[in-house]
């Protein structure tokens, strides 16, 4: 079985409107699952609709996991999430959906290392980096 590794983000709460806006960027099939849904977990009933869990999947090769982080825990840094490849135009769609209504960084141009690369926070707090690989030839 192979190894792989899944970024998994925390909000104190918005993970629904959140993972919903990556879903209309990436596409992909969104799970979700509230603490109200999961008897026994010992939540403030103001908690039973945030979400305990929740999974995107955009075929087989990307997965996004997210979760509302109850009152009584850290939500901690949620880190970056890095875009990669050589598909300009899917990489760039992201983007432009990714930064729209967001803070852009770096705008997504030709990079000294021959790549373009730009890095965005998303509307949500996410943040992103997105390098497309450049061509040989250029």
């Amino acid at each position: 079985m192979a190894t792989r590794l899944t970024p998994y983000l925390n909000f104190r709460e918005g993970t629904l409107a959140a993972m919903e806006f990556y879903r209309s960027v990436f596409g992909g099939e969104l799970t979700v699952s509230t603490f109200g849904e999961t008897p026994g977990m010992g939540f403030t009933e103001s908690e039973k609709d945030k979400v305990l869990h929740s999974m995107l999947e955009v075929g087989s090769d990307m997965t996004l996991m997210a979760a509302d982080v109850p009152s009584g825990m850290d939500v901690g840094p949620n880190g970056t999430l890095t875009l990669s490849g050589d598909d300009e135009e899917r990489l760039r769609g992201w983007w432009d959906m990714l930064s729209t209504g967001g803070t852009v960084g770096v705008p997504l141009e030709k990079a000294p290392w021959g790549d373009s690369f730009g890095a965005c926070t998303d509307r949500f707090g996410g943040a992103w980096m997105v390098n497309i690989s450049g061509r040989p030839d250029e």
